[in-house]
């Protein structure tokens, strides 16, 4: 099946909604599970399941999340965007760039830049992330 710019631009924009916004059962089809690689800030690499267990970690610390997309760009079957999600750290962060810390009860704003590689089916087959974790962990008072 051939997807058009919308679709993959829809399906991605969804596949973050998914993500931030809790677990549903439909998040694993917007990806390639068994194939996925992720490439993040500071040589943090992951499969699939790593990612997911990633964005449990953020469920479980922050309340009143939400996601956005800035600039998308799109050629061929690769996706460029600027992505900000936000939450209010309520709860231990065990995820972040430095180990696990003690909510701050702040807004904290992730300012990320992503590519995405999609597959012939639709799905995000790879991802690549650039943040400022520095600028993360001074919101989050590390």
């Amino acid at each position: 099946m051939t997807f058009t710019r919308d679709e993959l631009v829809a399906r991605l924009v969804r596949a973050g909604e998914l993500e931030v916004s809790g677990d549903h059962p439909e998040t694993p089809s917007y990806f390639d599970t068994e194939k996925f690689r992720f490439h993040g800030p500071d040589g943090f690499e992951t499969d699939y399941a790593g990612l997911a267990g990633y964005f449990t970690s953020i469920r479980a610390a922050f309340d009143d999340r939400s996601i956005r997309r800035g600039i998308i760009v799109v050629e061929g079957d690769y996706i460029a965007c600027q992505t900000f999600i936000e939450g209010t750290f309520t709860r231990e962060f065990t995820q972040s760039p430095v180990g696990p810390l003690p909510p701050n009860g702040k807004r904290v704003v992730w300012d990320l830049s992503n590519i995405f590689r999609m597959d012939g089916q639709g799905r995000i087959a790879e991802e690549w992330v650039r943040s400022d974790n520095r600028a993360l962990l001074t919101q989050l008072q590390a």
